[in-house]
């Protein structure tokens, strides 16, 4: 099993791109699956998505954006999820944090 902590939207030099909703969560969703990769997971294993979000008004407008950018980067694996409404994220420019559980399959014998 793999357990990531929070990942954000940021570069991995620790710097943001960008304020856009949107494209700091596609950021983070490839921060997940980087990590996952160094894990030997990838994104099919992935069963929890737990995204912490410091305005959900700004997340519903960006559902559209969002779902391309997912699909993207994840694919049409959709495990189970988990939004909720935080009022700041430690690092003061994140608008979306990201936590995810894995499940490697054995490999048969």
């Amino acid at each position: 099993m793999v357990f990531t902590g929070g990942l954000i939207g940021w570069m991995s030099d620790q710097r943001f791109e960008t304020d856009d909703f949107a494209a700091q969560a596609a950021q983070a969703l490839r921060n997940v699956v980087e990590v996952l990769a160094c894990a030997g997971a990838k994104p099919e294993h992935l069963v929890r998505l737990t995204w912490y979000v410091t305005d959900k008004q700004e997340y519903l407008g960006s559902l559209k954006a969002l779902g391309s950018a997912y699909r993207e980067i994840i694919g049409r694996h959709y495990p189970a999820m988990a939004l909720v409404q935080v009022v700041a994220l430690v690092e003061d420019r994140a608008k979306v944090e990201i936590e995810a559980t894995a499940v490697i399959p054995r490999e048969a014998p």
